[in-house]
C-alpha cells in the first residue's frame, strides 16, 4: 500500500498522543482532522501541521487524498462512524471500545473483508513487544489457578460526578463506564492469553443511575478464575500478577502497558522487557504501519478475533449487570 495518510475524527487527548506517536513513524502522515467546530480542529491541525481541517465527516470521506480514517469519537458513535468510512472505500483504525454492541462490531469486520479494507482496533496492548514475552514466559509457572488484574485511574471526570454533572464517560447514553473505557484492557488481555471464558459476571459501583464508576469482573476459565479489576473512582496499582502451580508472573503496569514482565518460579527469578519506548503508542502505530504496508490481513485478523471476544464479554456482563446503552437488547 501506498503511504498511509490519515484523517481523524476527533480532537481530545487520546488523539494528541496518536498524532505524537505518527510523527515518529515513517511511512504514515496525517492530512486531514475532523472536528465538529472549525475552532478546535484549526487548533490541532495547527500543532502538527494538518493542511485540512473539515466540520463535515461526508467531505472527509469524499477527500481521495486520506486513505485512512482514525475514529476517536465518543464511544456511542464508533460505529455510525466507522461504517460510513467503510462505505466511503477508507480503511479504519477505531479506538476501543470498538463498538457498544458486539453485533455492530461483527457487521463491521464483515463490511470490512467484504469490501478488502483494513479495520483495525486501536488497543495499544495487541502491539506491546512485551506480549509476545508474556505469551513465551507464561508456561513456565505451571498450571495457572488465579489471575489478578487491576487497573484504577482516578478520574477528574468523576469529581464532575459528585458536583451533579453527567460527563460522557459516566453517561451511559453514549456507551459510557468503567468497564467500557479501562477495565476493558483487564478483559482484553485475558481474552489474548486465554480466549474465551467459559463463564464471567460483573460487579459495578454505580453513581445512580450513571454507568459504572468502578467494578470487578470475574471470569471462569478452564480450571483456574480471573479477576478483572478496573476503577475511575479511586487510586491504586496498575498491575497483572498470573499465579500458577511452579510460580508467578508479575506485569509491571498493568494490561495497558505491560512495562515489566517478572517471572518467579521454583527454579529462578527472570526480568524482562523489550520495549525501550515508554509510549506505548507508537508501538500501536509502528506495528500497524508495518501490518498495513505489508498487507497483512492475517495479522489483522487475529486481533479482530480478540476483539470480538472482548465485545461479547463486556456487553454480555454489563446488561447482566442492569448497565444499559441505547439499543440494547435486554432478555427477560
Amino acid at each position: 500500500m501506498e503511504k498511509i495518510s490519515l484523517g481523524t475524527i476527533g480532537s481530545g487527548p487520546i488523539v494528541h498522543t496518536i498524532l505524537d506517536a505518527v510523527q515518529m513513524t515513517e511511512g504514515i502522515a496525517c492530512t486531514a482532522v475532523y472536528s465538529r467546530t472549525r475552532e478546535r480542529g484549526q487548533e490541532l491541525a495547527a500543532q502538527y501541521g494538518v493542511s485540512k481541517v473539515y466540520t463535515n465527516l461526508d467531505e472527509m470521506f469524499a477527500d481521495e487524498n486520506v486513505n485512512f480514517v482514525y475514529v476517536a469519537s465518543p464511544n456511542l458513535l464508533h460505529y455510525e462512524q466507522t461504517k460510513a468510512a467503510l462505505l466511503a472505500g477508507k480503511n479504519v483504525i477505531c479506538e476501543k471500545p470498538f463498538c457498544t454492541r458486539a453485533q455492530q462490531a461483527r457487521e463491521l469486520v464483515e463490511l470490512a473483508r467484504e469490501r478488502g479494507l483494513f479495520l483495525i482496533d486501536a488497543v495499544p496492548t495487541a502491539f506491546l513487544p512485551n506480549l509476545e514475552i508474556l505469551k513465551r514466559e507464561i508456561p513456565k509457572v505451571g498450571k495457572i489457578k488465579l489471575v489478578l488484574s487491576n487497573y484504577s485511574q482516578y478520574s477528574s471526570r468523576y469529581d464532575l460526578v459528585k458536583k451533579g454533572e453527567v460527563p460522557n464517560i459516566f453517561n451511559p447514553e453514549f456507551g459510557g463506564g468503567c468497564l467500557m473505557d479501562i477495565n476493558f484492557y483487564n478483559v482484553y488481555l485475558n481474552a489474548a492469553l486465554f480466549g474465551m471464558p467459559q463463564s464471567f459476571t460483573y460487579y459495578p459501583n454505580r453513581y445512580g443511575s450513571l454507568a459504572d464508576t468502578s467494578g470487578v469482573l470475574v471470569m471462569q476459565y478452564d480450571g483456574f478464575i480471573s479477576e478483572a479489576a478496573g476503577a475511575k473512582d479511586t487510586w491504586g496499582v496498575n498491575y497483572v500478577q498470573i499465579e500458577g502451580e511452579n510460580g508467578y508472573i508479575y506485569i509491571k503496569g498493568g494490561s495497558n502497558g505491560l512495562a515489566e514482565v517478572q517471572v518467579v518460579t521454583r527454579e529462578q527469578e527472570e526480568t524482562f522487557n523489550h520495549q525501550e519506548n515508554s509510549n506505548r503508542w507508537l508501538y500501536e502505530i509502528r506495528n500497524m504501519t508495518k501490518m498495513i504496508q505489508n498487507d497483512d490481513y492475517t495479522g489483522n485478523d487475529r486481533n479482530l478475533k480478540v476483539m470480538l471476544m472482548v465485545m461479547e464479554i463486556i456487553e454480555s456482563a454489563r446488561i447482566a449487570a442492569g448497565i444499559q446503552f441505547p439499543g440494547d437488547v435486554v432478555e427477560h
